[in-house]
């Protein structure tokens, strides 16, 4: 399993951090939405993500984003593991499971930072 480096692990926590102190839902989604992008390549962070996703559907009482959080969880992990998953994905319901999108520039400064 990879080591996730400090600087990826700084700016997952950050994005984290502002979806929880946020009160605007749409930020809430955007800072998951990053986060989530940042974190497709490691398991624990991945799906935890996804659950954090969930907790905010299930606030907002969306039951098509919070079945497709569901799934989420349960193949975040084992996708993390395997290496499959669609980078640039914002890991909501509506972007399609495995769909890659384009990654926000900023963040794919920070990813390729790893690479």
């Amino acid at each position: 399993m990879t080591a996730i480096p400090t600087h990826i692990r700084t700016a997952i926590a950050a994005e984290m951090s502002a979806a929880h102190t946020t009160t605007e839902d749409t930020q809430r989604w955007s800072h998951l939405e990053r986060a989530h992008i940042l974190s497709q390549p490691y398991p624990w962070p991945h799906t935890r993500n996804h659950i954090a996703m969930l907790g905010l559907a299930l606030r907002q009482h969306d039951r098509r984003e919070a079945l497709g959080q569901v799934v989420r969880i349960i193949v975040a992990a084992p996708g993390s593991a395997l290496g499959r998953y669609p980078e640039g994905n914002t890991g909501r319901t509506r972007a399609g499971l495995m769909t890659p999108m384009p990654i926000p520039v900023d963040l794919a400064a920070t990813l390729a930072a790893t690479r």
